[in-house]
C-alpha cells in the first residue's frame, strides 16, 4: 500500500488525555449512550445544556485543561487544548463552549493579566469544577471594545460597577466574572480596566440577572446578561494596573482567537463523516450518490478545506509557545481565514445533503444543530471583520521588514507537529509584531530550497507566492495613515485577505515538509489539493486534479472505514 494515499497518522500529534475522553463520551451513533447523538439533539430540542455531559465533564476534570500547570492544571501545550476540545465540540458545540470554552477565555485572561492572589483564585475556582465567566460584551458596541459603557467609578476604599454587559456565556451560572469596565470616561487606550468579581462576595442587591437571550444556535448554552448598580468591588479585584483593559485583553484574545476556531474544526469533521455516511448509502439514479463525479468531487473539497484549516490553525497555535510576540498578526489570521474554511464547507455539505440537512430527525439529523452551532465562529469573542480591521494597520510594516527580503526563519517546531513545546508564555504576547513575520519571510528561503523534481510544482507554487509577496508588500509599504483605519476603503481590506491567503498557504507547505516521513501528511496529494484550493485570483477554484482528487477520495473512505477523524491527527473515534 502506498503510504502516501493512505498512510497512517503521525505519533504526537494528540494528547493521550484526547483519547481517554473520546472514551468515556461513547459512540455518538449510540441511542442508548446519554452523551450520543440522540441525547444531545433531545437537550437541544429542550434548549437546555446535555446533563450528562455536563456530569462527564465535572469527573472528568475538564477545567483543568484551562489551567497552566503552574497552577495545578494541564494547560502545557495550545495545541493538546485544541485536540482535546476538539473531540467535544465534534459531537456537541454547546457543551464544548458552555462548559469549556466560556472558562478558557476569563482564564485566559487571568495568566494574562492577573496576580499571584488573583490567579491562584482563579485556579482553585477552575479545577474545583466551577465557572468563570467574562463579561466584556455590550450590545450597544458589539467588538468595539474602546466603546464599552459599564463603568468603574473610584471609591474610598476600590471601585462601583455601573452598567450592564449582555450576551455573555454563562454569567448566571458563573462563580466569577471577569469583567471590563470604563475606568476614565475619556476616550483613548487608557480608558478601561479589567476587574474580577467574586460573585459570593458580591452585594445580591446591586447585581441583577437580566434574562436569557434565545439563539438560533448553541440553544443550550446560558447566554445571559447583568445589570450592575453602584456594585462595591475592592482595590485588589483590579487586574494589572488600572487603564491596562483593553491592553490586557487584547494581548488575551490572541490565544483565545487562535484556539476557538481551530477547535471548532471539530463540527465539521462530524458534518463531513455524516455526509460521507449519508451519501455512501444513498441510492441516486441507478447508483450510490458517492459513485457521482459531482458528488466525490465536493466531498473531496470539503476534506482537503479541513486539513488546511486545521493545518494553518496548528501553526497558529504552536506560534504562541514559539513566536509570541508575532501572534497579533497570527491569531487574527487563524481566526479570519479558519472562520472562513469552516463556514464555506458546510455551507457545501448541506448543498450536497439536500433536504436532509435541516431535518431533526432521522440519521442526518445532528448536521442541523452541528451547522447552526457553527455560526458564532464567525462573530463570536470577535469577528472576522474586526480581525481584519486589526491587521491591516499592521501591514505597511511587516511589508517592509519581512516580505522583501529573506530574514529570519521560523523555528522548525513551529511546523514539526509533535515536537514538543515551552511552556504559553504569556507574559511575552505584545499588541504588536513590530514589522516580525517569519511565517510569511520564509517564503523566500522555501522558494531558494532544494526540490526534488517529483515535486516541480510545488516549488513553481512556492515561487509565485514569493512573487506574490514581494507585490504585496510594494503595495502596502506606501499606504498611508488614513489608508489604515476603521474607514479604509474597500480594496486596502482586500490587501488583508491577499496577506492571509498567502500565510495559510505557507502554513500548509511547511507543515508537508515537516511531516513525519511515511504518514498522510507525508504525502503531496493533500497540499497539492490546499494549494489548488486557495490558487489566486478572482474566480473560485475548479476540480481538483484527477489523481490528487482519488487520492484524498481514497483516504477520505479509508479513515471511514477505520473510523478515525477526517482532520490532522487522523486519530481513533468512538463513531
Amino acid at each position: 500500500m502506498n503510504p502516501h494515499t493512505h498512510g497512517a497518522p503521525a505519533e504526537g500529534l494528540a494528547p493521550k488525555r484526547a483519547d481517554e475522553l473520546e472514551h468515556l463520551l461513547g459512540a455518538l451513533g449510540d441511542p442508548a449512550n446519554p452523551t450520543g447523538a440522540a441525547a444531545i439533539l433531545d437537550a437541544d430540542e429542550r434548549a437546555e445544556m446535555l446533563p450528562a455531559g455536563e456530569a462527564l465533564l465535572h469527573d472528568y476534570g475538564l477545567n483543568a485543561e484551562f489551567v497552566p500547570p503552574e497552577h495545578g492544571g494541564r494547560l502545557d501545550r495550545a495545541d493538546h487544548l485544541v485536540e482535546v476540545m476538539r473531540g467535544l465540540y465534534r459531537r456537541d458545540p454547546a457543551l464544548g463552549l458552555g462548559y469549556g470554552a466560556s472558562s478558557l477565555i476569563a482564564g485566559v485572561t487571568l495568566w494574562t493579566a492577573g496576580d499571584a492572589v488573583q490567579t491562584a483564585f482563579a485556579a482553585r475556582t477552575l479545577l474545583d469544577g466551577r465557572r468563570i465567566a467574562v463579561a466584556f460584551h455590550e450590545l450597544a458596541h458589539g467588538n468595539d471594545m474602546a466603546g464599552m459603557e459599564l463603568a468603574a467609578t473610584a471609591a474610598a476604599d476600590g471601585l462601583l460597577l455601573s452598567g450592564r454587559k449582555e450576551v455573555v456565556t454563562n454569567l448566571r451560572r458563573a462563580d466569577a466574572l471577569v469583567v471590563l469596565a470604563r475606568s476614565d470616561p475619556r476616550p483613548g487606550q487608557r480608558s478601561h480596566s479589567l476587574v474580577l468579581v467574586d460573585r459570593a462576595s458580591a452585594d445580591p442587591a446591586r447585581l441583577t440577572d437580566l434574562p436569557r437571550f434565545t439563539t438560533v444556535g448553541m440553544r443550550g448554552v446560558q447566554l445571559g446578561g447583568i445589570g450592575v448598580d453602584e456594585l462595591p468591588v475592592p482595590t485588589s479585584a483590579i487586574l494589572g494596573p488600572v487603564g491596562s483593559g483593553l491592553e490586557s485583553a487584547l494581548k488575551a484574545f490572541q490565544v483565545t482567537r487562535t484556539v476557538l476556531p481551530a477547535m471548532m474544526s471539530g463540527i465539521l469533521d462530524t458534518g463531513l463523516r455524516i455526509a460521507v455516511e449519508h451519501l455512501t448509502e444513498r441510492q441516486l439514479y441507478g447508483g450510490l450518490a458517492t459513485d457521482l463525479p459531482y458528488v466525490r468531487s465536493q466531498l473531496t473539497d470539503v476534506f482537503a478545506d479541513l486539513l488546511r484549516a486545521e493545518a494553518f490553525g496548528a501553526v497558529g497555535t504552536r506560534a504562541l509557545h514559539l513566536l509570541p510576540g508575532q501572534t497579533s498578526v497570527y491569531s487574527s489570521a487563524v481566526k479570519f481565514e479558519v472562520a472562513r474554511l469552516l463556514l464555506r464547507a458546510m455551507d457545501r455539505l448541506a448543498e450536497l445533503l439536500g433536504a436532509h440537512f435541516y431535518l431533526r430527525q432521522g440519521p442526518t439529523a445532528l448536521f442541523q444543530k452541528l451547522f447552526r452551532d457553527l455560526a458564532p465562529v464567525g462573530f463570536g469573542h470577535i469577528a472576522r471583520a474586526a480581525c481584519q480591521m486589526s491587521l491591516l494597520p499592521q501591514l505597511p510594516l511587516l511589508a517592509r521588514r519581512s516580505w522583501s527580503k529573506p530574514g529570519a526563519e521560523a523555528p522548525g517546531d513551529l511546523y514539526a507537529l509533535g515536537a514538543a513545546l515551552p511552556p504559553l508564555p504569556f507574559d511575552k504576547l505584545a499588541l504588536h509584531a513590530a514589522g516580525r513575520d517569519a511565517v510569511a519571510g520564509s517564503l523566500h528561503a522555501l522558494a531558494d530550497a532544494p526540490w526534488s523534481p517529483e515535486h516541480a510544482d510545488l516549488r513553481a507554487a512556492v515561487e509565485a507566492d514569493r512573487a506574490e509577496l514581494i507585490e504585496l508588500a510594494a503595495e502596502c509599504v506606501p499606504l498611508a495613515p488614513v489608508d489604515l483605519g476603521v474607514d479604509a476603503r474597500p480594496e486596502h481590506y482586500d490587501l488583508v485577505t491577499r496577506y492571509v491567503r498567502l500565510l495559510a498557504r505557507t502554513a500548509c507547505i511547511e507543515v508537508w515538509r515537516h511531516a513525519e516521513p511515511g504518514t498522510f501528511l507525508a504525502g503531496p496529494a493533500w497540499l497539492r489539493a490546499a494549494l489548488h484550493r486557495s490558487a489566486p485570483g478572482p474566480r473560485k477554484p475548479g476540480p481538483l486534479p484527477g489523481p490528487v482528487e482519488d487520492a484524498l477520495f481514497t483516504e477520505l473512505c479509508h479513515r471511514r472505514g477505520d473510523r478515525r477523524s477526517f482532520g490532522l491527527t487522523g486519530r481513533a473515534l468512538t463513531v
